[in-house]
């Protein structure tokens, strides 16, 4: 988790760069405004499922904490709230007060109310950890799978996977989608695509990036780079939201950050 706060003169926008986890954002400011490729809005505290394509944040004097789950342990966190249930768990954003009912509302007040980032992060994990334990969590199979996923940055074969528990690619596809949010396939595509902008990032070149990253070529980073951030590889090797890994998430002492 890491805590953001903004007071500059000018309004906060920002592109999200899509990081392989599901993110839960408790708003504390004047307004944090989510807005999609389609030009949807979201305020206040919100759920991004997986692969959100082409956000933006938006607001002026922002305050939020963002956490990121991994998503088998998301399933549990959002009371197994599937693409099934929620459809826009697989890649949109949601009211969290749609998944958690009024009982958002009630943790956002406690959050709001802590006296420091510290004592919010404390209030946080407790509650994750609350619903983590009553939640219903992802089958030992599907979690597997994302784990060897994840492992190898999605370079992997989903068949071999499915072979290698004994599930047909059917059987694997429609669990795997249930639970968290995209097919394997998608899962891996992100999973990559998370690699080589990382790579983008640090300041390697498009090219040196699509061939360590198992790209076909730079046109196929070029696709995906389009289709996950709703940006090219440039603009997502500049992305202010993905310097979040390299500062504040990295100063934590502790479970959270803050910036």
């Amino acid at each position: 988790m890491a805590g953001f706060r903004d007071r500059s003169a000018e309004p906060l926008d920002l592109p999200v760069v899509p990081y392989p986890s599901v993110m839960i954002a408790f708003e504390f400011g004047e307004g944090l405004l989510v807005e999609d490729a389609d030009g949807r809005q979201q305020r206040g505290s919100t759920v991004l499922g997986l692969a959100p394509g082409g956000l933006r944040v938006r607001g002026r004097s922002v305050e939020c904490l963002q956490i990121r789950l991994s998503p088998v342990v998301a399933h549990a966190v959002l009371g197994g709230a599937t693409a099934a249930e929620h459809p826009h768990t697989g890649g949109e954003m949601v009211p969290l007060e749609d998944i958690w009912g009024p009982e958002a509302r009630r943790v956002e007040e406690r959050l709001r109310a802590a006296s420091s980032w510290r004592e919010r992060f404390a209030l946080a994990d407790a509650e994750l950890l609350r619903r983590y334990t009553a939640g219903r969590p992802a089958t030992a199979e599907v979690t597997y799978v994302w784990q060897q996923m994840a492992a190898r940055r999605g370079r992997i074969r989903i068949d071999a996977l499915a072979a290698e528990i004994g599930w047909s690619r059917q059987r694997l596809w429609s669990r795997f989608r249930s639970q968290i949010g995209l097919t394997p396939k998608r899962a891996a595509q992100l999973l990559r695509f998370d690699h080589a902008a990382h790579r983008l990032a640090a300041g390697h070149s498009a090219g040196a990036v699509a061939a360590e990253s198992g790209y076909a070529d730079q046109s196929h980073l070029h696709r995906d780079a389009l289709a996950f951030a709703g940006m090219t590889p440039a603009a997502v090797a500049a992305a202010p939201w993905l310097a979040v890994d390299d500062t504040a998430w990295a100063v934590a002492a502790g479970p959270g950050a803050s910036a």
